[in-house]
């Protein structure tokens, strides 16, 4: 795994030659207020000769600084009421990218302080940013060597924060890995593999099921999203269970499942007109759970329990394919009516979500997540946002607010959707046949409240609609999807982000 090396650096000549720095990278809303007078003076001479500067990244002649570069990227924008700490990251991305460019392998990242209170992480943020921009794709790295972009990365005026930083950073580009790669390299079997090995020595309890017969026991709905892959050994479904258990009395417990559907064909709804495209990104739930366990298992957060199924399937096409209209007993006992078997996700995580609800049962103070790259809706309604939909439990305990607010500080922001009456009314099977029924026939992105539905779905088919306010043991339960905010940039191959993980994270440990 190509890991950024983030190194605080507290000492101010670390900008001069000699230092052990080769580039300085100055990203701020005013060169002239950075508190250095070395960089507001080239900052001044180099704006009247070159009127980029303060406008885009742009490298200056520096004799006397480290490797005798400096790059000023400007945070533009940063005082308009609409816009939020992602200013900070898009500045550190351009100014890490031209550092990259011109053959920087130890750069300096000076980030200049804002005093507005969407600010306050801009320094991580911005570190976090030069991460996402200098990750390259796992095929890539593996053709060439798995040479990284940088030795390290210098965080000037930091102090304390690249340990958390490091760890924040390791998850996510284990997230990206699984998430980003094609799916013969990343099948199910690959995907777990490349858990285990990244897991090894993190003190996380680890285990893989593979088994068929425990699996279409265990998992009914999984298995049959799957059941035309187990035809192909290399194809055949995993579900990863993960747990981190930190020092000291657990005070909270969070259960996540996370959707890893390895390939997407849509089944014998099958994906046309290049539908199919992009579909090997299906597994960036899954993925960013696995992540955010790499995360924790480095940080090692004190008083909490984290436990995590990913249910890593390909929804393949074939004479054992499951089909439209067939009733599947869900691993909660519920009969659920297939309305499309390219509405395969949720399946996938009903039986997870199943496994967890029963260990939720005796766990202290228990929040349950589902995350996963869910519809085509929920990028028609919000773009490139996550969304949540929450039930009353975790309403009332402020959980979606709690990621959100974090989120946006972390320039993770995610938008808050509502579980209504009519999300329920939508799976009610009309035959009566079966208990509900998966969905509706056409496609989520022209269905009305396509993504907020699912999660009314998945609390029934689970079983947690059981665990609301009035029970005896309510469950918090909270639906994450990040269909528009997993990938950036290209429509089909675009670089994973790794979201919510910092989000998630944050919300965890910062109570």
């Amino acid at each position: 795994m190509a890991q950024v090396n983030f190194i605080d650096v507290c000492d101010e000549d670390a900008i001069f030659e000699g230092s052990g720095w080769d580039a300085l990278v100055v990203v701020a809303t005013d060169m002239m207020q950075t508190g250095i007078d070395e960089i507001a003076l080239l900052a001044d001479h180099g704006g009247k000769v070159d009127h980029r500067v303060g406008k885009s990244a742009t490298l200056l002649f520096a004799p006397g600084l480290a490797g005798g570069r400096l790059i000023l990227s400007p945070v533009l924008n940063s005082q308009d009421d609409v816009e939020d700490v992602r200013v900070f990251a898009d500045a550190a991305r351009a100014g890490i990218k031209l550092a990259c460019q011109v053959g920087a392998k130890r750069p300096l990242l000076l980030v200049g302080k804002d005093s507005d209170l969407r600010y306050q992480f801009s320094g991580e943020v911005a570190a976090l940013a030069c991460g996402q921009e200098i990750w390259q794709a796992l095929e890539a790295r593996e053709a060439t060597g798995d040479i990284a972009a940088f030795d390290a990365i210098g965080l000037l005026h930091s102090s304390e924060v690249s340990q958390s930083l490091n760890a924040l950073e390791a998850g996510r580009i284990l997230a990206r890995d699984l998430c980003g790669t094609e799916p013969e390299r990343m099948s199910a079997a690959a995907f777990a593999d490349y858990c285990v090995a990244a897991y090894q020595d993190s003190g996380l309890k680890v285990s893989v099921i593979e088994d068929r017969d425990v699996l279409e026991r265990d998992y009914p709905l999984l298995s049959a999203v799957g059941r035309s892959s187990f035809a192909v050994s290399r194809h055949q479904p995993r579900v990863v269970k993960l747990e981190y258990v930190g020092e000291g009395e657990t005070e909270r417990t969070y259960f996540f499942a996370g959707k890893g559907v390895i390939y997407d064909t849509g089944g014998a709804d099958i994906k046309v007109a290049g539908g199919m495209a992009g579909m090997s990104r299906d597994k960036g739930g899954a993925a960013a759970v696995a992540g955010l366990m790499k995360t924790l298992s480095m940080l090692k957060p004190k008083g909490i329990r984290v436990v995590s199924e990913l249910g890593l399937v390909r929804n393949s096409i074939g004479s054992e394919a499951f089909v439209t209209d067939e009733i599947i007993t869900s691993h909660a006992g519920v009969r659920v009516r297939i309305g499309n078997t390219d509405a395969e996700g949720r399946l996938v995580l009903a039986d997870l979500l199943s496994h967890l609800r029963i260990k939720a049962d005796k766990a202290i103070k228990p929040e349950l997540f589902s995350v996963a790259t869910l519809t085509g809706h929920v990028v028609r309604c919000y773009g490139g946002y996550t969304a949540t939909v929450e039930n009353s439990v975790a309403k009332q305990a402020g959980v979606a607010l709690s990621i959100a607010t974090q989120g946006q500080a972390w320039g993770e922001p995610i938008e808050q959707s509502v579980l209504r009456r009519e999300d329920y009314a939508k799976i009610i099977d009309p035959s009566g046949a079966a208990d509900i029924v998966s969905s509706n026939n056409g496609p989520s992105s022209v269905t009305a409240r396509g993504h907020q539905y699912p999660a009314a779905f998945l609390l029934k088919a689970s079983g947690l609609s059981a665990h609301g306010v009035h029970d005896k043991k309510p469950m918090a339960y909270t639906h994450v999807d990040i269909a528009g905010s997993a990938t950036e940039g290209h429509p089909f191959y675009g670089k994973p982000t790794a979201t919510p993980l910092v989000g998630l994270y944050k919300h965890m440990t910062e109570k």
